[in-house]
Formats: structure tokens, C-alpha cells, sequence
């Protein structure tokens, strides 16, 4: 474990494996912290071992040891702020992220911020809003993350609080909250997108943000449960990585014009 210091803001970090640097974005919403990478699965122990596995609790998050300023005109791209100083704190251009549940419209920011940096992103039980349900992460945050906040952090208020995540999820309360539907139909970054149905990850959205990426894969439908399905998906993200590997890529370009 270790931490990164930029300004008033400090990055509790860790750092597995070695090879080609991957980025895994933990599940939580915004207690998203590195303990959390064991659901559903342990994804540090599965691929730290062909990759250099990048982890780091998200700002302010309860469960985690990374702190910094409520940034409230700009809540997405503070995160995003911290992802890339740290891969810039490790001496790391380019990349590929492997996100859940909030790494999933973390990961389509990176895209948005770092189109030459991200190499390919994987987004498993990715967060969207639901149209049925346009509150949902305002609701939750303001009644679990806010308060704790609130308790350890004596200089923000819960007016702060109500002002970032007015910011973050109700400003732009469509689609995955971070980019629009225009930029995904554009998008040439590949991506991986593994679906879930419950309320904070809902089905819809995660298909239809595979169906407008052009070089979108989808797996199978669900890939939690029975258990026996996971091992297949961890597979198919691992195929996916290696697909888009850098070096394994012109490797493969090589021998095919030899």
C-alpha cells in the first residue's frame, strides 16, 4: 500500500504484478475503496499475474484512506483528475481499465479525458440511471455516503455534499452520467461490457451503451449466478485483454506478415 500526494489531495494506492498497467476501478458507488475488488470475484489475485494491477480508493470514500476537496462543479472529472495523476505519479501512458459498478461510467470518462492513453476498457456491473428511477444515487448518497462524510470530515457540510452530487447525478441524470449517447456511437476504444439487473446497475443501459460502441463486446447474460458462470466470464475478459494487449497485438501483426 502506498500514497500519492498532488495539492490537497491524497491517493491511497496499490500496486500488483507487473506487465502491460491495468487500472482496476472497485465497486461501491462512492465508497469505492480497494477492499471492495474482491466482488465479485478477487480481481487483483486473477490478473495480477499477467498484469500490472493499479488499484486505489476513490476520494473521500468512507471505507478508504484517500482524501481530498468536495469538487463540486466538476464531481466525475475530479476522480478522473486522481486516476490519471496517479498513472502519471507511476511513470504510465497508456492503459487499460477494468471498472465495476462505478468503474463503469468512470471508465467511459477516461475514455472521454485520455482517448490515447486507454487502451481498451473492461466495464463490469456498470452503474446507469434508470428513467423510472432518475434519484436513485442522490437518494442513497445523500442518506449513506453524505453523513458519514459529513462525521469524519468536520469542514464539509452537508450543504457541500448536496451541491456535488446535485452536480454529479442530477445535471446530467441520463444514460451512464458521464458521457452521452453521441459520444459512445463514436467511440473506437474496444470495450467489454458485462450486464447486471438491479437497481444501481441496471440491464438496459449496459446493453444499450454495447449496442451504440462500435467496438463494443457483450458477455453472457447473467455471469454471476449460477456461480459455475463466472469462471467463463473471467475468461472472456481475460481473452479480451489479451486481445488488445499492445505488445501481443503487434506480435500477432508480425507473424501474420511474416
Amino acid at each position: 500500500m502506498s500514497i500519492y500526494e498532488k495539492g490537497p489531495v491524497r491517493i491511497h494506492y496499490e500496486v500488483a504484478g507487473s506487465g502491460f498497467p491495468l487500472l482496476l476501478i472497485a465497486g461501491g458507488g462512492l465508497n469505492s475503496a480497494m477492499a471492495r475488488l474482491t466482488n465479485p470475484f478477487d480481481a487483483v489475485a486473477e490478473f495480477k499475474g499477467e498484469y500490472r494491477c493499479i488499484a486505489s480508493d476513490l476520494r473521500n470514500a468512507n471505507e478508504g484512506q484517500s482524501f481530498g476537496p468536495l469538487e463540486a462543479e466538476r464531481p466525475w472529472d475530479g476522480y478522473t483528475d486522481d486516476h490519471l495523476a496517479l498513472m502519471d505519479h507511476l511513470g504510465i501512458d497508456k492503459f487499460m481499465v477494468m471498472g465495476f459498478c462505478i468503474g463503469g461510467p468512470l471508465a467511459w470518462n477516461l475514455i472521454q479525458r485520455a482517448p490515447d492513453r486507454v487502451v481498451a476498457a473492461v466495464m463490469a456491473q456498470p452503474s446507469g440511471s434508470r428513467p423510472e428511477a432518475r434519484d436513485f444515487f442522490y437518494d442513497g448518497n445523500m442518506k449513506g455516503w453524505g453523513p458519514e462524510l459529513v462525521k469524519r470530515r468536520p469542514e464539509i457540510t452537508m450543504e457541500m455534499v448536496d451541491r456535488f452530487l446535485t452536480r454529479m447525478y442530477r445535471t446530467n441524470p441520463d444514460f451512464v452520467f458521464t458521457v452521452t449517447r453521441d459520444f459512445v456511437r463514436q467511440c473506437r476504444t474496444p470495450v467489454l461490457i458485462l450486464p447486471d439487473d438491479i437497481p444501481p446497475h441496471p440491464y438496459a443501459v449496459a446493453m444499450e451503451a454495447a449496442m451504440l460502441a462500435p467496438n463494443a463486446e457483450v458477455s453472457v447474460y447473467p455471469w454471476k449466478e449460477p456461480k459455475e458462470r463466472m469462471p467463463l466470464a473471467i475468461r472472456q475478459m481475460r481473452s479480451f485483454l489479451r486481445a488488445h494487449h499492445p505488445a501481443l497485438a503487434t506480435s500477432r501483426g508480425l507473424k501474420q506478415n511474416a
